[in-house]
């Protein structure tokens, strides 16, 4: 049996996973097919990336779903109620919108599921991670349009309409201010840091 040489191991860290371990052209370290090891700043393969990626987004799919069964669940209750009855055209049209953008938010939330089932087994789980994402912010999107549209149909039997359109627009602010706004602002700011330290080392 062979040793290995230093200058044929090269310094790969001892953390790589068993199988073959070395550099590619772009001189990051590769192992088992030639599989980047480092993605990101983590030592990990693309595949162990896909794998963190879907269990971290599956976590917040889950925490997104209790919420909008929740509210689903009590819109569907409204209709049966006795008080249904005596809402206005405007108001039973507010609901109908607001039953609807609640089915397709359920609809979009569940579909990383629907995918990932469908697909599996395909050897598609980056691809797969992808578009469960984008799935994912379109639902994030629709249940801030079921949030303020129910809002909306709470709030104009409880106050004024004028008031009541105030308040919501207020509210869809302040969501849309922690759910989208900051974390577009904090990626484009990380962005921008680590064009600039390239920029120094260049």
């Amino acid at each position: 049996m062979n040793a290995v040489t230093p200058e044929e191991q090269g310094d790969a860290p001892p953390y790589a996973a068993p199988g073959r371990a070395g550099r590619d052209e772009a001189g990051r370290t590769v192992r088992d097919g030639g599989e980047a090891a480092w993605h990101s700043g983590r030592r990990e393969t693309e595949a162990e990336r896909a794998d963190r990626r879907w269990n971290e987004l599956l976590q917040e799919v889950r925490v997104t779903q209790t919420g909008v069964q929740i509210l689903f669940g009590f819109l569907l209750t409204v209709v049966f109620t006795p008080r249904f009855a005596t809402l206005s055209g405007t108001d039973r049209t507010i609901y109908v919108v607001t039953v609807v953008l609640g089915a397709a938010t359920t609809g979009a939330l569940v579909g990383p599921v629907s995918f990932h089932r469908l697909v599996a087994g395909q050897r598609l789980k980056p691809r797969t991670v992808q578009w469960a994402s984008r799935l994912t912010v379109i639902g994030l999107v629709l249940l801030l349009a079921t949030v303020a549209s129910a809002l909306l149909l709470i709030l104009r039997v409880a106050l004024e309409d004028t008031a009541a359109g105030w308040v919501v627009g207020g509210l869809v602010v302040w969501f849309a201010l922690w759910w989208f706004v900051l974390p577009v602002w904090a990626r484009g700011r990380y962005e921008r840091d680590r064009t600039g330290r390239g920029a120094e080392v260049t």
